[in-house]
């Protein structure tokens, strides 16, 4: 067996493995804390867009992802993430990307379930408005919205009547809000509601950002004969402060992968209908 001679040392460039794993660990926390600084100030990070500034596999990143998202500093999403807030939503720019396939084929499935020549609302949400997109080829509906990227959407369709409610207009998203919208909606009683959501808690709690928000959709539940709630699997226990209500109220869920176990129990008891659009 070779032994080293007294006081000779290793040469600078051989390394030990307690230094080779101090140094694996400076690396990972270096990653850690640019991702912290990108959530901050972005709101919203791409797997591939860190991978490429690292130059390293996406598997990495989802890696650092998914510890810094146990901790609680940050919120996992397909394809990046997001700061862990109950009191703040993602930047609407950002949200327009998040799962876009999978709002899409969720659209897809909900336009599919409605028939033509029947009355819709639909609320604020960019999920929402990809089943505006979805509902171009029906006919003659007639659709409520406080929404103006809805009613934009749906204009190309001359068969339909489109009635956009007055209000507060949010101008980071072209939402309608404010007690004018609330009213409004309430002059109604329409075939379905279509809505939206941020997050849907583990014992079915909806929850939403925006108090005036929820409001409105509150109005859209009350007034519609079925409601179908559209939301991607992000939305599976994501954080947010405000109360809609409870999923027992919803007529159909719309996403995009089987809800986790104990919800799945919830929308089971209510009877709510599950509707999985697969790739």
């Amino acid at each position: 067996m070779a032994t080293e001679e007294p006081g000779v040392n290793r040469p600078e460039t051989e390394k030990t493995p307690k230094d080779k794993g101090d140094k694996k660990s400076k690396s990972i926390r270096t990653r850690h804390d640019y991702i912290l600084k990108q959530v901050r100030e972005k709101g919203f990070v791409t797997i591939e867009g860190l991978a490429q500034s690292f130059r390293v596999t996406p598997q990495t990143i989802r890696r650092d992802i998914n510890a810094l998202s146990e901790s609680g500093l940050i919120h996992r999403y397909h394809g990046g993430a997001a700061p862990a807030t109950s009191t703040e939503n993602v930047a609407y720019s950002d949200r327009k990307v998040i799962c876009l396939a999978e709002k899409q084929r969720i659209a897809r499935l909900v336009a599919a379930h409605i028939p033509n020549k029947v009355s819709l609302f639909i609320n604020i949400g960019t999920t929402t408005e990809e089943v505006a997109k979805a509902l171009l080829h029906h006919e003659r509906l007639r659709v409520i919205t406080n929404n103006l990227n809805v009613a934009s959407i749906l204009s190309k369709n001359k068969d339909f009547e489109i009635i956009i409610t007055g209000g507060l207009l949010r101008h980071r998203d072209c939402g309608i809000i404010g007690e004018a919208a609330i009213d409004f909606i309430r002059q109604f009683k329409v075939d379905y509601g279509i809505i939206g959501i941020s997050g849907i808690d583990s014992d079915g709690t909806l929850l939403d950002f925006d108090y005036r928000e929820v409001r409105a959709a509150r109005a859209i539940i009350d007034n519609s004969r079925q409601v179908f709630l559209a939301a991607d699997h992000t939305k599976f226990g994501r954080n947010a402060m405000v109360r809609l209500g409870s999923i027992a109220e919803i007529t159909a869920l719309f996403t995009d992968r089987n809800p986790p176990a104990a919800l799945g129990e919830v929308l089971s008891v209510s009877d709510v209908r599950v509707h999985v659009a697969k790739r």
